[in-house]
């Protein structure tokens, strides 16, 4: 028999089955979220001019103590067309462009204006270049803002529009097909018979999934009847094709044989991870295939390791595994054997608590988790306090 492939193994050669996907010109509206596949850089200087960080009067530091004559206004939007002579100062308001010749914003506060006539009233004069944003300050153009296989995230579209981009370079979306197999499964909601319970991995999976750049192809529930399952593999038109359920070895787990009569190349089956072990993944034409196990909690570890880093994968991401952290054990936890424990757990003051049963068919659990703690495989008892390795899902 052969070994179990260890997690890191298997997602190296998850993302070896294939390349990042094409590149496309996104407008900004519809770019958070996506992957840059190329570095972006600025178009433009910001700020483009010097401004004031704050209400008050641009003046020469060389006037100071003054008095100075007060000889217009330069607002945002708005600047001052003129030139500050020795002597002279500009009421100014946040974000106004400085005025030629000047270098300090005296602020509001610190100064004394009696019609055109401006004096200090403050505690001590400002410092050479006090409340000025000096142009450039933010970046100039030409300077990398966006590294490639950077995701495009709230503040870096904001960075990119005000760095003179309508367009960003991305990955295009993913089309990715989910199906479910199952002769006891129905759509919730339906009335069950003896035998029935309600499909929830398609469900789950596309939550999973709703923050990616991919387009959902539904392909439904199908029977545990091998010509269903090799008439929908042979309509497939995806980029990526995600199963659950019938990937072990059993009568009815007919994926892989099914997978094999059209054509697809398995590359590896069963991992060595629990839950989630009996996982496989391969080629089926231009689409690479993941084969996932049925219970629910087994399909939430493995689109946390393998579905959702494989999308960020072909969608250009430069690290595109999910992050960790450690915290210490609210309890002891057992040793480890062959393969790698990932388990919910709750973070209560600070500490990952397992849960007491681990049974890959509870949702209730996975609900109440807010990390899974893990365990590589082969590692002695772990006392209560020891540090552990967690992953954030919640």
């Amino acid at each position: 028999m052969a070994a179990l492939l260890p997690v890191a193994e298997a997602q190296q050669r998850l993302f070896a089955l294939a390349l990042p996907v094409a590149e496309e010109l996104c407008p900004l509206a519809d770019a958070s979220g996506r992957w840059a596949s190329r570095d972006i850089v600025a178009l433009r200087t910001q700020p483009a001019a010097d401004l004031s960080s704050m209400d008050g009067y641009a003046i020469r530091f060389a006037d100071l103590p003054g008095p100075w004559e007060v000889i217009g206004e330069s607002a945002a939007g708005r600047s001052f067309a003129g030139q500050v002579a020795p002597g002279q100062a500009v009421r100014i308001f946040t974000g106004a462009a400085l005025p030629t010749g000047a270098d300090t914003v005296l602020v509001q506060e610190e100064a004394a204006h009696d019609g055109d006539r401006l004096a200090l009233a403050g505690e001590g004069p400002p410092r050479l270049g006090s409340s000025v944003r000096p142009r450039g300050l933010d970046f100039a153009e030409g300077d990398a803002l966006i590294q490639a296989g950077e995701r495009i995230t709230p503040a870096r579209l904001a960075l990119a529009a005000i760095a003179g981009h309508a367009t960003l370079p991305v990955r295009r979306k993913l089309r990715v097909a989910l199906l479910s197999t199952g002769d006891e499964l129905v759509p919730p909601g339906t009335p069950l018979g003896p035998d029935q319970i309600p499909e929830t991995n398609r469900l789950l999976l596309a939550a999973m999934l709703a923050d990616l750049p991919v387009e959902l192809i539904d392909l439904g529930i199908l029977p545990d009847r091998q010509d269903a399952l090799e008439a929908a593999f042979r309509a497939l038109d995806c980029d990526l094709l995600v199963t659950t359920g019938g990937a072990s070895v059993g009568d009815h787990d007919l994926v892989r044989p099914a997978l094999a009569a059209v054509g697809a190349t398995i590359d590896f089956w069963k991992v060595a991870l629990r839950p989630g072990k009996p996982m496989m993944a391969g080629r089926l034409g231009d689409a690479v295939v993941l084969g996932l196990p049925g219970n629910p909690v087994s399909v939430f570890a493995t689109a946390t390791l393998f579905v959702r880093p494989l999308i960020a994968h072909l969608a250009g991401a430069a690290d595109p595994l999910p992050g960790t952290r450690t915290v210490p054990l609210g309890e002891s936890l057992p040793a480890t054997g062959a393969r790698a424990d990932y388990l919910r757990a709750e973070l209560i003051d600070g500490r990952a608590h397992a849960a007491t049963i681990q049974d890959s068919s509870m949702l209730r659990t996975l609900a109440r988790a807010t990390c899974l703690i893990v365990r590589p495989a082969g590692v002695p008892e772990a006392k209560t306090g020891d540090s552990a390795e967690i992953l954030d899902i919640a």
